[in-house]
């Protein structure tokens, strides 16, 4: 947790299934969370509810913020909304993200018949178009591969998971790995450079056919390391 010291983790999306997932995870583990929604109104709702889930109501541990507001009140700020609004949003936010450490956990991802499949991506990752509209801010990419479900389920006291972090800021993902590690059960590893998120969001799409065929809520684990 030193690396997280007086940290304020903002969470675009946090009224959705796996931004509040995360984001109440972190309280739990005692970190000062903001929710950021289009609508001030429906993230202070979101935030009061996960403060009372997390044993929290009452503590300003928790807030919620419209966007804007979240993006500037924090300093490492995750990326959790729907892949149709990834550009647009950050666009919007750009001066208010200048600087901080922004973690991409976007999947682009399409859905038929035959189940899920990666988009094609220009940049060729969500996480490098992240980077190429925020030039100023220190983008990763992590937790693209963490079941909302059992975030959201408290009674899971232990996840068992490893979180890949990328990013060409070592600083930067080191302090990403660390925010993975305060959840009980998950371990940060750092997983490449940014140009090596492609894969890795698209490995989501794998994953949800697996749920799917065994109706369980798979994740990874690298294996051989200390």
């Amino acid at each position: 947790m030193s690396e997280l010291t007086g940290q304020t983790i903002g969470v675009l999306g946090g009224t959705g299934p796996q931004g509040k997932g995360l984001a109440l995870r972190w309280a739990r583990a005692g970190l000062k969370v903001v929710i950021g929604s289009r609508s001030a109104e429906r993230a202070e709702q979101a935030a009061a509810e996960l403060a009372e889930q997390a044993g929290l109501a009452g503590s300003d541990l928790v807030s919620g913020a419209d966007n804007a507001g979240c993006a500037a009140a924090a300093d490492l700020v995750l990326v959790a909304v729907p892949w149709e609004g990834h550009d647009a949003l950050l666009t919007s936010l750009r001066e208010q993200l200048a600087g901080k450490i922004v973690i991409d956990c976007v999947n682009p991802l399409g859905f038929d018949k035959q189940g899920p499949f990666p988009l094609r991506v220009e940049e060729g990752s969500a996480a490098q178009q992240a980077e190429a509209l925020l030039p100023d801010s220190r983008v990763t990419a992590a937790f693209h591969h963490v079941s909302a479900v059992t975030l959201a389920d408290l009674s899971v006291e232990k996840i068992d998971l490893d979180v890949l972090v990328l990013g060409d800021d070592r600083e930067a993902t080191d302090q990403v790995r660390a925010l993975a590690d305060t959840i009980p059960g998950v371990r940060g590893v750092f997983g490449g450079r940014l140009r090596n998120a492609g894969q890795v969001e698209a490995l989501t799409a794998n994953l949800i056919a697996i749920n799917r065929r065994y109706k369980t809520h798979a994740g990874i684990r690298i294996t051989d390391l200390p």
